[in-house]
């Protein structure tokens, strides 16, 4: 059995974002990183799959930077067993085709069991990487999955979705196939000293990322803070009912929701 994650390095949510000098994404330079949550939760559930089978092989994936060896490292001090750093340093102008695309190329030789990824990322929030990398490397996909049926494991694997409206759907794939994993599925664990020791043996290969030469379909035009505005209108001057009436009078003429 072997399950491959992809991980993806973002900024710290506590951490103070501002805008770069040329409005297309955050100023990195002095911010805090950290793993993407439902990336973190996708590398639980893949370590779990390990345990229960008894046997098999965790690989961690990211795609970025450098820097982008701090995820990468602490992904194999919890349990993973070694690691592909698709290294590519403007990450940020990639479309998500053109990620699953380089993560395609360095991963299919791995003829993997199983692929994990996280729901989406909490920057761009696009959560197409991992269908789109699904369908370059032609096996099924399950998006939004919220439990796995670890008991189920063997030529396939029974998993259970979140669909709209407070619906769930249980769903059984033949292997190999890949998920996206909702945060919260699972207790994810630390790293602990044996295993941040462990670690620094673990393969880490880095491989060149291999992006399409054409443009993408997509790019960032501005980033930019919401404009905070406040408008207080105060109706009826203080009679309730003149009020109400200028109130339905806005919100049909206005507003135009009547």
């Amino acid at each position: 059995m072997k399950i491959i994650v992809l991980m993806k390095q973002v900024a710290n949510k506590d951490a103070v974002l501002r805008i770069a000098p040329d409005e297309k994404w955050i100023n990195q330079a002095d911010v805090a990183m950290q793993t993407n949550e439902s990336d973190g939760y996708a590398l639980e559930e893949a370590l779990r799959l390990k345990e229960a089978k008894g046997e098999g092989e965790v690989i961690v994936c990211s795609l970025g930077p450098q820097t982008a060896k701090a995820v990468i490292k602490d992904a194999l001090a919890r349990g993973a067993d070694r690691a592909i750093h698709v290294v590519v340093e403007d990450s940020i102008t990639l479309s998500p085709y053109q990620i699953a695309k380089a993560i395609a190329d360095a991963v299919r030789d791995e003829n993997a069991d199983l692929i994990f990824t996280g729901l989406q990322s909490d920057d761009a929030s696009f959560g197409q990487t991992g269908v789109i990398l699904a369908e370059l490397l032609g096996i099924p996909h399950g998006t939004i999955v919220i439990e796995v049926d670890r008991e189920s494991l063997g030529e396939s694997l029974r998993i259970k979705r979140e669909l709209e409206s407070g619906w769930y759907q249980w769903f059984t794939y033949r292997l190999p196939a890949l998920f996206s994993i909702q945060s919260g599925i699972s207790q994810i664990r630390y790293a602990s000293l044996k295993g941040i020791m462990a670690a620094k043996k673990k393969e880490i290969r880095d491989v060149a990322a291999s992006v399409e030469p054409f443009a993408p379909g997509q790019t960032i035009q501005k980033v930019y803070l919401p404009l905070k505005t406040k408008q207080t209108q105060i109706l009826g001057n203080g009679d309730a009912k003149a009020g109400a009436v200028e109130l339905v009078e806005k919100l049909r003429s206005e507003v135009r929701v009547l």
